[in-house]
């Protein structure tokens, strides 16, 4: 299957409005707000084989809240073909993007990619939260990969690449996820880290980042228990998005 989907933000006279609201099956955007957007699942998926683009533009000086109605649960075609999510951001100046989909749940023998670019112009903001599951109750994942990364005004201010399954060499180990089964990070890019917030912890951290921004992260058996934990990192900016919830 290939399907795309495209969403544009664009502030007139102050307000956010949506000129662009396009989708095919699975990825059937709906305005939920007056500047938020759910994705719904048309089908199942993604399957392997599937490839699947994104297109998110939020023009200089508007707001936009990207949510998915559920988590993403990645399938095994029986060629073991690979399935893609291509996600492409651009944020104008002044604009700001949370982005706060339901995680990607890598379900048993999966072949799964999610490639994400974000392009943030100077003066720009984002919220970026990544979730990653690692197979359904009782089950093993397969191989799935998030990878994101994101400059502002052309220049690379975070990348990251998680690879889990039975392809991932030590994925599962210390350096990676330490036998956890939920991987989460929140990126605030735009914004200095707050002054105070907790000791991290083995199980999470706050990085200061160059740009300026931050990044939040923490792993887990559960997905609220690690959105919970979280939490404190980011409850006292006063940002559309800046929650782990």
């Amino acid at each position: 299957m290939e399907a795309a989907a495209r969403v544009v933000a664009e502030s007139r006279a102050g307000t956010t409005r949506l000129s662009v609201l396009h989708g095919e099956a699975p990825l059937l955007p709906r305005q939920t707000g007056p500047a938020e957007v759910h994705f719904v699942g048309g089908a199942a998926g993604p399957l392997g084989g599937d490839r699947l683009t994104i297109d998110v533009v939020v023009g200089a000086g508007a707001t936009l809240t990207v949510r998915t109605v559920a988590a993403t649960l990645a399938l095994p075609h029986r060629d073991g073909s690979l399935s893609r999510l291509a996600v492409t951001v651009r944020v104008e100046a002044g604009g700001h993007l949370a982005w706060l989909p339901e995680p990607l749940i890598a379900g048993g023998r999966c072949h799964h990619e999610t490639l994400s670019t974000v392009d943030l112009a100077a003066g720009a903001s984002l919220v970026w939260r990544d979730e990653l599951v690692c197979g359904r109750h009782g089950e093993e994942p397969g191989d799935a990969r998030q990878r994101t990364a994101v400059t502002v005004d052309g220049t690379p201010l975070y990348v990251n690449d998680l690879f889990v399954g039975p392809s991932a060499a030590g994925w599962s180990g210390p350096a990676v996820l330490g036998g956890a089964r939920v991987s989460m990070s929140v990126l605030v890019a735009g914004h200095e880290a707050p002054p105070v917030h907790p000791q991290a912890t083995p199980t999470e951290a706050l990085m200061p980042l160059a740009g300026p921004g931050f990044l939040v992260c923490g792993v887990g058996d559960e997905v609220w228990r690690v959105r919970q934990s979280l939490e404190p990192y980011l409850k006292c900016l006063n940002l559309p998005g800046a929650s782990a919830t």
